[in-house]
Parts: C-alpha cells; structure tokens; sequence
C-alpha cells in the first residue's frame, strides 16, 4: 500500500504541475520477485569463476525485438581481476497480469575494440583510459539499433554495434574528468592527487534515452570532487547529442540525504523530459555493507526549466548559484525496500541498480523491472585477495555473519559451510505500473535500426545452438 499511496501523491503532484500531457505515473503494484542464484553462469566459454554473471547493473528492455538484457559491471574484484566486460540477453516467462518467472540467460556480448576486449581491470597507466571499462548504464539507439554504455572509470559513453564491437566514444566533458585543478594531471584509476571532477567509483552510473534517440542522458552517482565529494547534494546529468557524441546541457540534479551514501543507480527517460531515477543508500544485503537502514526509491523527475550548469561550479549544498533551477523532483513513486522476498529473509539487498520499462500489459499498465548487482557474491581483503561470499538469511545480520571462501573452492573457508549458506542471489523486482503519455524508443517499421536488432538477435540465437 506505501507503494500505491507514493505513486498516486507523485501522480497529484505532476498534473498540479504541468497543464501539458507530460508523462505521469500512477496505479503502481507491486507483483512479485526473483532471487537468482549467485552461482548462475553465462554462455560464454571459461571457467566457472570467469563466467559468473554479475547480474543487474542496468536493464533494457528492447522492444524492437521484445528482448532484455542484463548489464555486468567490471567484474569480481573491484577492478583488480582479470574479467572481459559482457552483457546477457535473457528470457523471462511474463503472465499476463505481470508476474515474472523463468530467469534464463540467452545469450551472452563481450564488448571488444579491434578484437581486444574491454576489461574491468582499473586504468593502468592511471592517467589513461585505455580498454578499461566499468559498465553501468545501458540503452539501445532507436535510430540504428546500437548499444550506448555508460561507464564509471571515465566518466565515458561508448557506442557499441550488435556484435559488440566498438564504435565510437562520445565527448565526455572536461569538467567531469577526474583530474588536479592546479597541474591538469589525470588519475581514472583513484582519487589521489585529483581535486576536480568525477569521484572514483562514481562516474556515469545511469544512461537513459529519449524516445526519437535523439539524445542520451548519463547521470553521475554522487556530486563530484570540487562540488562537495562524499557530502555533496548535487550530482549532474549530462545531456549528449547521439549524432554528434558531444555534450549539449548539464542539469543539477539534488540527491535526497546527500552524505549519507546516497547515490544515483538508474535512468530510464519516460519521454523527452520526464525520467524515472533511482536513487539508493548502500545499506542493505551486499558485500561488505551494513545491513540498515536501507535507502531505495525511484522518483519521477522533470528537466522542463532545469538550467544548464555547463558552465558552472556547483555548491557543496544550499541554492545553485546565479538562480540556477535544478531537476524537478516530483515525488518517490517506488520504495524499493518495502517490497521485499522471502527467499532473502525479507530484508533489502544494498545495489538497486537496474531499471526497465518493459511491455505494456493485459490491463493497460507496463511492467517496469528493477534488478540488483551482486558484485558477483566475491569480496576481497585489504591486499586484494579475493574471496567467495556465502550468507545464511535466517541469520540475524547474514552479512556479519557471511562466511568467505577462496574463489570457486568450499574448503580453506574461514567457518562452516552449510546446507542454508548460498551466494548473494541477483533480485529482480516486477511491478505494474500505469505510465500515461510514455513514448517508448521504439524504432519505426522497416528501419535500419529494426532490421539490425531482428538480425543479431538470429544471429544470437543461432550462435547459442552451436
């Protein structure tokens, strides 16, 4: 019922707002949920460790050829493993009214540039990018059927075609690059020696896509460093031109309790102006976290008279400078937390990061799906080895109490395995939810884009049977 009541408020306070046929949300259930397995692999050849999928750093649901697809992030280890970045295509069985059931992986994309693979592996040299790639946001370009990435070490959108292979790499402008103010001197690697821009670990975490994909929007995780750091209220969304690859606008956007691990996860455009944001604290089920409080909501969000802060600093909190107008925030529409699974003992999991409008169902409503990222159930000691998580839900606190393993093995732990102990499930949450005036970016019938999402996912599927 917390879900229902903050979807009718936001949808009170989006037509008091605006007089126009803007999107709205509304009529919003909650229909049931999936723990997937940790131990789930993905269709590519390797070893059980390399294939272990990292579930849900975004979602995208393609309707050009009714498919979904999973992101994984850089892989285990926090950026100091071996691990070529991929995404999944998957299949789920949806009944009529929404409900979700038979998570299976379909298909599994490498992203490669001259037959090299992108890795999650952290920049090295520290001041160059590289194949180094920490994917997080992704969306497919209703005008030719391309995949667009966000990613986390640059803050960087790449452009990827079916295969995989890359494309081209949009601008990134200069004040989001990582860098020290006084000399220029990058660092993608870590903030040392970096007074300005993004924060690490905190690049382009959401990538969304107007309808007619025109642009892409890329939202950075948490305000950056010469903006306030850790304790910042103001992240920034960064508007880009999907001809050109270059940045047209900036919008500030204000996260609710800044400084206290808040952060953006997910952007999902429901037209042209209005978006979907996720926005999460990093409590909850996860490596390495605190159980509680856990923080998770996605509001509906409006950039119609938002100011473009390109050119701008913007304060660690308080009112934007020169009367700047920031994103409007027109209410949580989903508590995350308050839907919760048996399965994981009623409790959160800490990394909501994916989100997705799906097909519109039986009674009019879509489904929208939102997922988290497990970072692979591996954690990691202060040297950097790497361990395999194990947490037992009917404990008191699971993550406290979780048991870690060297990779891949059940001996040499540091307690007792048992029958209950399970990897760190992937979740995916199913609502139903009424969007009226939403403009899926759909591409239009006989169009190149069409032709090349039918053809790669023949080719796919193809590929799968031998």
């Amino acid at each position: 019922m917390r879900n229902v009541a903050r979807a009718a408020a936001a949808l009170f306070m989006a037509l008091a707002g605006s007089a126009s046929q803007a999107q709205t949300v509304a009529d919003l259930s909650f229909l049931n949920g999936l723990a997937i397995a940790g131990g789930t692999l993905d269709n590519s050849s390797g070893s059980a460790t390399e294939r272990r999928v990292g579930f849900f750093s975004d979602l995208y649901y393609d309707r050009g050829s009714n498919s979904w697809w999973g992101l994984s992030d850089r892989g285990p280890g926090g950026g100091l493993l071996n691990y070529e970045t991929r995404m999944q295509r998957f299949t789920l069985d949806v009944a009529a009214h929404g409900a979700i059931s038979n998570f299976r992986i379909a298909e599994t994309l490498k992203f490669t540039r001259d037959g090299q693979a992108f890795n999650g592996l952290a920049p090295s040299p520290s001041n160059a990018l590289g194949n180094a790639f920490d994917p997080e946001g992704l969306v497919i370009n209703p005008r030719n059927g391309h995949f667009l990435v966000s990613d986390e070490y640059g803050p960087s959108v790449y452009e990827f075609d079916r295969q995989g292979q890359f494309v081209r790499a949009f601008a990134t402008p200069a004040n989001l690059v990582p860098r020290n103010a006084a000399t220029g001197a990058t660092n993608f690697a870590s903030d040392t020696g970096n007074t300005a821009g993004k924060r690490n670990n905190r690049g382009f975490e959401g990538l969304a896509i107007s309808a007619d994909g025109r642009y892409a929007y890329a939202t950075l995780q948490s305000a950056m460093l010469d903006e306030g750091g850790g304790s910042g209220t103001y992240s920034r969304i960064v508007k880009f031109d999907t001809a050109s690859g270059q940045a047209v606008a900036q919008y500030a956007y204000a996260l609710d309790s800044a400084g206290q691990g808040r952060g953006n996860s997910a952007l999902v455009a429901l037209g042209n102006e209005r978006f979907l944001m996720l926005e999460r604290n990093n409590r909850g089920l996860g490596v390495g976290a605190t159980l509680s409080p856990a923080d998770k909501d996605v509001y509906l969000v409006d950039l119609a008279g938002a100011s473009d802060v390109s050119t701008l600093v913007l304060p660690a909190s308080g009112a934007l400078p020169g009367g700047a107008v920031a994103m409007a925030k027109l209410g949580a529409v989903i508590d995350l937390k308050a839907d919760t699974l048996a399965a994981l003992g009623g409790r959160s999991p800490e990394k909501w990061e994916g989100l997705a409008i799906g097909p519109q169902l039986a009674d009019g409503r879509h489904l929208v799906l939102a997922g988290t990222d497990n970072d692979y159930s591996v954690t990691q000691s202060g040297s950097g080895e790497q361990f395999d998580l194990w947490l037992r839900f009917s404990d008191a606190d699971p993550n406290a109490s979780a048991i870690q393993c060297p990779i891949g093995l059940l001996t040499g732990c540091n307690g007792t395995l048992t029958a209950e102990h399970q990897l760190l499930p992937g979740v995916l949450h199913a609502y139903a939810v009424r969007l009226d005036g939403y403009t899926a970016p759909v591409p239009e019938p006989g169009s190149v884009a069409l032709l090349l999402a039918g053809g790669a996912l023949l080719l796919g599927r193809l590929r799968q049977r031998h």
